[in-house]
């Protein structure tokens, strides 16, 4: 019988230069594609958001990597919807949609288990 626990899964995601160096319409329109990438995730089926850290206060400038800029914690039912939504970059448009939002920032996922504390 296959194990239906849900993925833990950390997704976290570095700002680059290309948002460093956009207008700020452009940037108003990152923001846009942004808030769509987090609530299209938050729906993918069995997906569910625990939380959010972002570290924009006390990091200045693009993050190539750790530490990151910001990080999603979630439980995926499994791995074809971390696939899913790691695909929300790479499709999801900025403004007219000439660029998607992985011009602008990148993600890398950590996929785990829930830690059990024992009793």
């Amino acid at each position: 019988m296959a194990d239906k626990t849900p993925l833990r899964v950390l997704f976290c995601i570095s700002v680059n230069q290309n948002f460093m160096d956009a207008t700020a319409e452009e940037a108003g329109q990152v923001w846009q594609a942004f808030s769509r990438m987090m609530k299209e995730m938050s729906t993918l089926p069995g997906a569910k958001i625990i939380g959010t850290l972002d570290d924009d206060r006390s990091m200045v400038g693009p993050s190539k990597g750790y530490p990151f800029t910001c990080y999603f914690m979630t439980d995926m039912p499994d791995y074809e919807t971390v696939v899913a939504a790691c695909n929300l970059f790479r499709t999801i448009p900025v403004g007219d949609g000439t660029y998607k939002l992985w011009k602008y920032c990148a993600v890398e996922t950590r996929i785990g288990r829930e830690l059990q504390i024992p009793t």
